[in-house]
């Protein structure tokens, strides 16, 4: 389900959206090469080559083919000379990645492209024959387009087995994880840990966005202005280490991180300094300013440290930590919807629009809501009537979640803006139920895993752009245009 919370198995749920952007956008074909052989001085006459990559190359109209797409899309977009350099860069790193997926021997059989590609057709209530009339009727080869397809697989497996290995999560932070949590449902959010008393050694968890300052007064005012905007929207109600990881998305060299437990002689100087009196919860009063750039710090906590004479026995120290977690109470809630996704021609208004019509149809009870589902609805659970399952707190989006819960059984909501698209939601029913340790533990870790993704995969992507061989020759031109 698209806008639940992000999970990393959910592979086949992100190959078939992978696989409707490139079908809905096919000007995006990519002509890959494949071996190491010398170039083609038919293919530089006919297209250009923009980049030598390794023992391929990126084609000055493979650039043209996706700036088409992005126009096409409808989005604000930099001057032609700025966007060429920018999916040139695309480019680069979509080929590095296919040449080590080809490499690593991560290749697609026919009989799962196939079996893939009956599957993408009927979640479009298509029959194999009609998909493929579709494609070819959008204008490339259906061979192309399975090519494409088998291109995307082999990547997304590569980039999983890749990224997937390098994210570590420890068992403290599986715990603090818990904890926080458990306070959050438990209504006592606000209640931090057990202070320590004068004398006693403390234990300080400090998060951090870190934004890198480069360059010449320029590139170091407009990274004070980053950090000053992200230390003004951290005293709101955000989540912390959330608005870091979208700060990361749009600025790949922000970094966000939440340092764990630490005692203050195992924190950098300067920011001990800058939250020696802030409280647990409560965001730093100002930026610190580093050598390599800005840090916008919180405190998630506060706590005496346990500690435990040498001559203290095993017991003892176990005695003195906090007990084994228990099962906690939760409310699940059986929702279903309708979901409109963002896609270029639709816009805010005309998805707002439909899905309040479609509202004012269930509530005159002229229509049944999940009849609407199966019918307009463009999410997976569309065949069950919009049906979403039991669903706890944290995991849907905060936007869904918060308009979920507002509801009454039986009400049906006002459309809601996600970043999937818009939704109308019917609740139908809700039960309480006990989250087990086991289950805490595993949802802990999908969260924690969440979080460190992103900023993982940029990581792993500048490390792949480094160590390859790239030669650029010509980014400037159109394909249509004579080489300079």
């Amino acid at each position: 389900m698209m806008f639940c919370r992000f999970d990393l198995k959910s592979f086949v749920c992100t190959i078939f959206w992978v696989v409707i952007a490139v079908f809905a956008n096919f000007v995006n074909a990519q002509d890959v090469a494949k071996s190491g052989t010398v170039l083609d001085s038919k293919v530089r006459n006919i297209d250009g080559i923009a980049a030598v990559v390794n023992t391929g190359y990126v084609t000055r109209k493979e650039i043209d083919d996706r700036i088409a797409a992005v126009k096409k899309q409808g989005t604000k977009i930099p001057d032609d000379a700025s966007l060429r350099k920018i999916i040139l860069e695309r480019l680069i790193i979509e080929k590095i990645q296919l040449q080590n997926a080809e490499q690593e021997g991560l290749t697609v059989t026919n009989k799962e492209l196939e079996k893939i590609i009956s599957d993408i057709a009927a979640k479009n209530k298509l029959t194999y024959a009609e998909f493929k009339e579709k494609v070819v009727s959008s204008g490339t080869s259906f061979e192309r387009y399975k090519q494409m397809l088998r291109d995307d697989i082999a990547v997304s497996r590569y980039r999983e087995r890749e990224v997937g290995a390098k994210i570590k999560i420890s068992d403290a932070e599986i715990d603090n994880f818990i904890t926080e949590r458990n306070r959050s449902l438990s209504g006592v959010g606000a209640t931090r840990s057990t202070p320590a008393a004068k004398g006693e050694i403390e234990e300080i968890d400090v998060a951090q966005i870190f934004i890198p300052a480069e360059g010449g007064a320029g590139a170091q005012a407009e990274a004070k202005r980053q950090a000053d905007k992200l230390l003004r929207d951290a005293k709101g109600d955000a989540d912390f280490l959330q608005l870091g990881a979208l700060a990361a998305k749009d600025n790949p060299k922000i970094k966000f991180q939440d340092l764990g437990y630490r005692t203050p002689d195992r924190l950098p100087q300067i920011f001990y300094d800058a939250i020696r009196n802030t409280g647990g919860g409560q965001v730093a009063n100002a930026v610190v300013k580093s050598p390599a750039g800005y840090h916008v710090l919180k405190v998630m906590d506060r706590r005496a440290a346990v500690v435990a004479p040498a001559s203290q026995s095993q017991a003892a120290l176990q005695e003195a930590t906090p007990s084994t977690p228990q099962n906690i109470p939760i409310t699940q809630t059986m929702a279903r919807h309708i979901l409109l996704r963002n896609r270029a021609g639709l816009t805010d208004q005309d998805a707002e629009r439909r899905l309040a019509g479609y509202r004012d149809q269930v509530r005159a009870k002229t229509a049944d809501f999940g009849e609407l589902a199966k019918k307009y609805s463009e999410d997976g659970s569309a065949s069950n009537g919009g049906s979403l399952g039991w669903m706890g707190p944290g995991d849907l989006v905060p936007e869904f979640e918060q308009a979920m819960n507002r509801l009454q059984i039986g009400e049906v909501s006002n459309p809601v803006k996600t970043e999937f698209g818009w939704h109308l939601i019917q609740v139908l029913e809700r039960r309480e139920a006990q989250l087990t340790v086991e289950k805490q533990r595993e949802f802990a870790k999908a969260r924690i895993r969440e979080r460190k993704f992103e900023q993982t995969y940029q990581d792993w992507l500048r490390e792949l752009r480094d160590t390859a061989t790239v030669k650029i020759l010509n980014v400037d031109d159109a394909a249509t245009s004579a080489p300079r």
